[in-house]
């Protein structure tokens, strides 16, 4: 039996990404990114199912610096639909509601609805966790902005339903392994997370990646971030569409590697079909 751990409470995105990818799985709620890459680190947990990106708030913070440093490896990527209900305690209307609770990215995800009701907002740690904040209020002045699981889950009446900016909002997940389970080169659509380290010369990085240009391999992703406080080189963490045992990828890495001073393999897994489809 794998046990999944996420960041968030029952009811939120995470929780139905690793629903979805391991039903009937176990869970393990984390209060956060950091906790739940350690649960799968320690052993509490076989993977961690962590949000990477969504289309319409962009990268999620913190998450490109973590998985480096984490040593789990991705062994899979899951796209899922976020939709987001207004949700208040039984009885409550929309004209008794006064402030709204939810995460920070759902907050800027849904900011059409908040501008029309001109509600006042407060930040929770976690969208089903603001759920389960206004059902224990009891108070019909509070409502969240959470998904449409977390309603039933902790007695909350829907108020108004799929408030999200966008109808195509999208996140993206990636599941993180203790074992690095390196998907098979079958000609199949494939994806590369690496992670490397520039020589800190003149145009280091221009040259680094030219590899990928000349071989025609296409970037998805490339993060840059310092560690700690030092002005060193900087790191990066880059997503590669191909398999490593590609002839075209792996004369990329080749001239990756000549001018950098670190080049690790952070997952090669199957592309999702959200990916092919878009």
């Amino acid at each position: 039996m794998t046990t999944a751990a996420y960041q968030g409470e029952p009811g939120s995105n995470s929780a139905t990404a690793a629903r979805a990818l391991y039903p009937g799985a176990g869970e393990l709620p984390c209060t956060g990114f950091e906790q739940a890459l350690d649960a799968v680190t320690l052993g509490a947990a076989d993977v961690a199912v962590i949000p990477v990106d969504n289309s319409a708030a962009g990268r999620v913070a913190d998450v490109h610096h973590l998985l480096p440093e984490s040593g789990l490896f991705i062994v899979a990527e899951y796209f899922l639909a976020i939709r987001f209900d207004l949700m208040g305690v039984p009885g409550a209307t929309l004209g008794q509601v006064e402030c709204v609770r939810s995460h920070v990215h759902a907050l800027g995800q849904c900011r059409k609805v908040l501008r029309e009701g001109g509600w006042r907002t407060l930040v929770s740690d976690d969208t089903a966790g603001a759920a389960r904040e206004v059902a224990e209020l009891g108070d019909p002045r509070h409502a969240a902005l959470a998904p449409p699981a977390a309603a039933g889950l902790y007695g909350l009446e829907v108020l108004r339903a799929e408030v999200e900016d966008d109808p195509d909002n999208t996140t993206r997940f990636v599941v993180l392994s203790r074992d690095a389970v390196l998907a098979p080169h079958t000609g199949e659509p494939t994806m590369t997370s690496l992670f490397f380290s520039v020589r800190n010369i003149p145009s280091a990085l221009y040259k680094a990646l030219g590899g990928f240009a000349s071989s025609g391999v296409n970037l998805t992703k490339i993060e840059s971030y310092q560690m700690g406080a030092g002005l060193g080189a900087s790191r990066f963490y880059v997503e590669v569409e191909g398999h490593p045992d590609d002839e075209r990828v792996a004369l990329a890495l080749h001239e990756l590697r000549f001018f950098s001073t670190e080049v690790r393999i952070l997952g090669v897994y199957p592309a999702h079909p959200h990916r092919l489809a878009n």
